[in-house]
């Protein structure tokens, strides 16, 4: 097991390449099953979640080529219709795969995901489109075994506008016959990249980035051909990097209009922020200021992957912020670890309340998900004396070789390992 060991104190300067986004990518691989012919996507980030899903797609039979950054995915001749329980506990996105395999095969079998615990995170909304599209499903000891000798397009009404729900159901839709509409659908960015690259694959798709996607499915889909998105949670943490230790840096790669909630929020906080159509600059010196209640929503409200990291670089912000979650109940469990650095923050249900201090302190902190480990980090970085973070296994989910990148920043961070 390895650690980040953190110097902290180090203002950020300079430039950074924003790796593809994992939101985006992992449904993109789910869809390239439906293509019968080879995929390629480029921008492909090294990931150990990708590394499941590539896991995953061999499994099924599908041969999957990587050099550099682009991904060549054959989903020619499918050979399985089932994920192994193993496979599925890699990832808690994993239960993309269900529509696109449905969609191909007729029938899926697969146990529930795993991944980050974040509290419930149901996936009726996706069954039940499943179900809509004529799919028969059958919840058993943990499993799920879906058949559907043919799909229908039908009206899916989401009662939530859930990211998942909406890809499994844009993947199935475009293997059935006839059309569907979703409704109530998430208005994510990643949403529309999976629309984009489903065009690609020939796919008769419009709507994505709106409440109402509509699908013409049925039409026979070939290999695509994508360069995937900046990813903007990544961004959003690297801008909370350089709040916490100081500095300015340019952010490249990333759509600023995918980020106005966060960036507003630090020009709010007393960063100089700019944007231009595929970079971000942000500059900051001295001490934040508390900002007015951060509320976490669906796109294009604030994003609940940007609420730990933002957090983070708010503890030693002159004043109070109060953050409230919305999307996730457990999405606190950061809170602790920032505590045993100095932080003052008291959680009551879903608001938390942090009383900025004037300094935090190196501490020994473990990272128990995905982004209260990055949230961690930006704390370390600002913190006075040295950090070691573990649980990197966490992180390694969504962000690439992040060491590196903030070293190129002036970060004094270094991967070793754990004793």
């Amino acid at each position: 097991m390895s650690a980040f060991l953190i110097e902290g104190g180090a203002p950020l300067r300079g430039a950074v390449t924003i790796h593809g986004a994992k939101n985006s990518v992992l449904p993109m691989l789910a869809a390239a099953i439906l293509g019968r012919g080879e995929s390629v996507i480029h921008n492909c980030p090294a990931l150990s979640d990708v590394a499941a899903s590539i896991a995953i797609l061999k499994h099924l039979g599908c041969r999957v080529r990587l050099e550099g950054d682009t991904l060549w995915v054959d989903a020619s001749a499918l050979t399985r219709s089932d994920v192994p329980d193993a496979l599925m506990r890699e990832m808690r996105s994993s239960v993309i795969f269900l529509g696109a395999i449905l969609g191909r095969m007729r029938e899926a079998e697969m146990s529930f995901p795993g991944g980050c615990e974040l509290g419930p995170r149901p996936i009726d909304l996706h069954l039940s489109a499943i179900r809509r599209l004529g799919a028969q499903v059958e919840e058993k000891g943990g499993k799920l075994r879906c058949v559907a000798p043919a799909l229908t397009g039908c009206d899916i009404i989401l009662s939530l506008p859930s990211v998942g729900a909406t890809e499994n159901a844009m993947l199935a839709a475009v293997a059935a016959k006839g059309t569907t509409t979703i409704t109530n659908a998430a208005r994510e960015p990643e949403i529309v990249d999976l629309e984009r690259f489903l065009l690609t694959m020939g796919a008769k798709i419009r709507g994505a980035g709106s409440s109402v996607i509509t699908v013409e499915g049925g039409a026979p889909l070939h290999g695509g051909e994508h360069t995937v998105m900046g990813d903007r949670i990544v961004a959003a943490t690297y801008l909370s990097a350089v709040a916490s230790a100081g500095g300015e840096a340019e952010l490249r790669g990333v759509d600023y209009r995918h980020l106005s909630t966060v960036t507003a929020l630090f020009a709010e906080a007393g960063c100089a922020v700019r944007s231009e159509s595929d970079r971000i600059f942000i500059r900051t010196q001295g001490r934040l200021k508390g900002v007015r209640p951060v509320r976490t929503a669906p796109y294009p409200g604030f994003p609940t992957d940007a609420q730990a990291p933002v957090m983070a670089a708010l503890c030693r912000a002159e004043g109070t912020s109060v953050f409230v979650e919305n999307i996730f109940e457990s999405r606190y469990r950061h809170v602790d670890e920032l505590c045993r650095m100095g932080a003052d923050i008291r959680v009551e249900g879903r608001v938390a309340v942090v009383c900025g201090v004037e300094e935090l302190h190196g501490a020994a902190v473990k990272a128990t998900d995905l982004r209260g480990g990055a949230a961690l980090v930006v704390a370390a970085l600002g913190a006075r004396g040295e950090s070691v973070v573990t649980g990197l296994s966490h992180v390694d989910r969504g962000y690439q070789s992040m060491e590196e990148d903030l070293r190129s920043l002036g970060a004094r961070i270094k991967r070793v390992r754990e004793t």
